[in-house]
C-alpha cells in the first residue's frame, strides 16, 4: 500500500480524513454510542458491554482519543471516558459542511 501524500491536500481535508479514519470501525462507533448513552463510562464497563478483549477496547479508545473525540480521566485504578463536547461539535460541523456542499444536479448517470 502506498504512502498518502497528505501534503497535497488542504489542512481541512486532512483533518476530516483523520476524523473519519478514526471513526471508521464498527467497534469505535459502538463505543461512541455507548458513551453518548451513558454520558461517561469506565473502560471495564465498555469491555463488558462490547464483549471484546480489554486490549482491543484499549486500542480503539486510543484511536478515538487521538482525534480528541473522547477524553479520559483517572478515577482510582480505573479510567473513565466521556465524549469531549467541543470536539464532538467540531466533528458535527465539519460533516455538516461536507454534506451541505453537495447540490443535487440532473445529468449524472
Amino acid at each position: 500500500m502506498g504512502i498518502t501524500k497528505s501534503s497535497i491536500f488542504t489542512a481541512r481535508q486532512n483533518k476530516l480524513a483523520n476524523m473519519l479514519k478514526a471513526l471508521a470501525h464498527p467497534a469505535r462507533i459502538a463505543i461512541i454510542q455507548h458513551l453518548v448513552k451513558s454520558e461517561a463510562c469506565i473502560c471495564g464497563d465498555i469491555v463488558q458491554q462490547m464483549g471484546l478483549a480489554q486490549a482491543t477496547i484499549s486500542q480503539h479508545l486510543k484511536e478515538l482519543k487521538s482525534i480528541g473525540i473522547i477524553k479520559g480521566c483517572v478515577e482510582g485504578t480505573s479510567v473513565s471516558y466521556c465524549i469531549d463536547e467541543k470536539v464532538w461539535l467540531q466533528v458535527k460541523k465539519e460533516l455538516e459542511a461536507f454534506f451541505i456542499s453537495f447540490k443535487v444536479k440532473d445529468g449524472c448517470c
